[in-house]
């Protein structure tokens, strides 16, 4: 067995291209029914606003599958500590047998994580996109932009965040990562109205991004919202877009953005983003539609990132 930690796996295992094909890979494979992924398990800590879950998937045509430990406790600023921590167990497909520990620490899921959302902009924004925006200062804001940098190489980026500290070093961190301006807005609905494309990065429990905001050509992921208790859309937003997207519809509507619009849309109108890549359905069909993607995070992300990861690190190692 394979132990590998934190700062190995940063050396060698970046948010690039590669990864997010491999990603649409995997996405592509549960669209065609290659893929057995069980329900996610989860807990809560109120007590601390934590939480913990527990995803895992087998890909089929996989030497190995992935049981991904991933915690979330949002009070960690206040003892200095990152809220975001876990890991990656790789098992042999064969043999059940533990192959390595990716103590990554969170990594892997932020690169899977901002893959997805880079996945999501190519499919469903528009070809050229001027202006991105952000809502949250955290890492997810960061590798999402890095990640969807990738895919539309956008000229400015529009940030929001509560916390005007946090947001002025996220400026400062971003421009030293992207060659685009940086603009601090003075709210959400800055934001919205003036991107192209709109990644919400929160853990908020109240709708962030209201209906009246929305313009043509605009895209909007969201990927915030994994517990039943988070929320950052407006649900009303569902009835007026033209394009309504999620990784898998079961658990979007368990835990998703889709949770809270169950009266505004069915599951039969939406589409998984597999279905897409697939070529089974179309995303964006003109530049004047409005589309969203709700992304709740799957162990068929957890299993691919993290066999592409060991790959890469055997390869490194010389094994």
């Amino acid at each position: 067995m394979f132990v590998f930690e934190e700062q190995e796996i940063r050396k060698y295992i970046s948010i690039n291209r590669e990864i997010i094909e491999q990603i649409e890979g995997g996405f592509t494979k549960l669209a065609r029914k290659e893929v057995n992924l069980p329900p996610i398990l989860r807990m809560d800590f109120p007590l601390y606003d934590g939480e913990v879950d527990v995803k895992t998937a087998y890909v089929q045509g996989m030497a190995s599958f992935a049981i991904k430990i991933s915690s979330g406790f949002f009070q960690n600023h206040i003892l200095g500590l990152p809220s975001l921590s876990g890991m990656m167990i790789l098992l042999s497909a064969k043999t059940g047998l533990t192959e390595a520990l990716l103590l990554d620490n969170g990594y892997l899921t932020d690169v899977r994580t901002a893959a997805a959302g880079a996945v999501a902009a190519n499919y469903l924004a528009k070809e050229l996109v001027d202006v991105a925006g952000v809502i949250g200062t955290g890492m997810q804001a960061r590798v999402q932009m890095e990640a969807l940098y990738l895919v539309r190489p956008f000229k400015k980026l529009l940030v929001y965040g509560r916390n005007r500290e946090n947001a002025e070093r996220y400026r400062k961190e971003m421009e030293s990562k992207l060659p685009v301006k940086i603009i601090m807005a003075e709210s959400v609905e800055e934001v919205v109205r003036k991107s192209d494309v709109v990644v919400t990065t929160t853990p908020s429990t109240e709708p962030l991004i209201r209906a009246e905001w929305l313009h043509p050509g605009l895209h909007i992921t969201a990927m915030g919202s994994d517990a039943e208790h988070k929320q950052e859309i407006d649900p009303l937003i569902f009835q007026k877009v033209d394009v309504v997207v999620c990784d898998v519809k079961e658990q979007s509507f368990r835990l998703g953005e889709l949770h809270h619009a169950k009266e505004e849309i069915e599951m039969a109108d939406v589409l998984e983003i597999g279905e897409i890549t697939a070529k089974q359905k179309l995303g964006r069909g003109n530049d004047q539609q409005i589309t969203i993607c709700d992304l709740t995070g799957t162990g068929v992300q957890d299993t691919v990132c993290a066999n592409y990861a060991f790959n890469l690190l055997k390869k490194a190692a010389h094994l």
